[in-house]
């Protein structure tokens, strides 16, 4: 697994306008689940798992790992967001001659449409920007994830490529370090 490399983890929580963003908690465990499990967030992450195997699998306590950030409203799991952090030349970069992160956000259905994505992700790509200046992030999905490629263009992504993959075209998009994250709202 890909870690934020020297970056001192965890942060304190992170406060944006309406989410926090946070280290998982025993607490979220059911939300994880409810998360993996859904039919609507893994459309076009090769589909849903099944809620009796996570419920077997998943540890009381999710998995803490450098770069993973629940995002709270209200006091409840909405979502995560993610920063896999890749050394130039790693096996598993995205772009294996650049030294980069790839972000990665899922929100349960019932948080979409809100602009919580755009907004936990700023907030998410601005800490990154504070303990890695200059350090370019790019952001693959599915071209027909019409949410995630709208994501995308809204913090600020640009397009480096599209390519075959999992039976489906793919999209990958690179976000230099200057650009402001701080996203419009719609």
């Amino acid at each position: 697994m890909p870690e934020l490399g020297p970056v001192a983890w965890p942060p304190a929580p992170i406060n944006s306008e309406r989410l926090v963003l946070r280290e998982p908690e025993a607490r979220d465990r059911a939300a994880f689940i409810e998360l993996y499990a859904s039919p609507q967030v893994h459309t076009y992450l090769g589909g849903p798992r099944p809620c009796d195997e996570l419920e077997r699998r998943m540890p009381e306590k999710p998995e803490r790992r450098p770069g993973l950030f629940v995002i709270e409203l209200d006091g409840a799991m909405i979502g995560m967001v993610e920063l896999k952090r890749y050394e130039a030349d790693a096996s598993a970069g995205v772009r294996p001659d650049a030294g980069e992160s790839e972000l990665g956000c899922l929100l349960l259905p019932r948080a979409w449409g809100h602009g919580y994505g755009v907004e936990a992700c700023a907030a998410a790509l601005d800490w990154l920007a504070g303990v890695r200046p200059g350090e370019p992030v790019v952001l693959r999905t599915q071209t027909a994830n019409e949410r995630s490629m709208r994501l995308a263009e809204r913090l600020g992504f640009t397009e480096e490529g599209r390519y075959e993959a999992y039976g489906a075209q793919q999209w990958l998009g690179v976000r230099s370090a200057h650009v402001p994250s701080s996203a419009p709202s719609s």
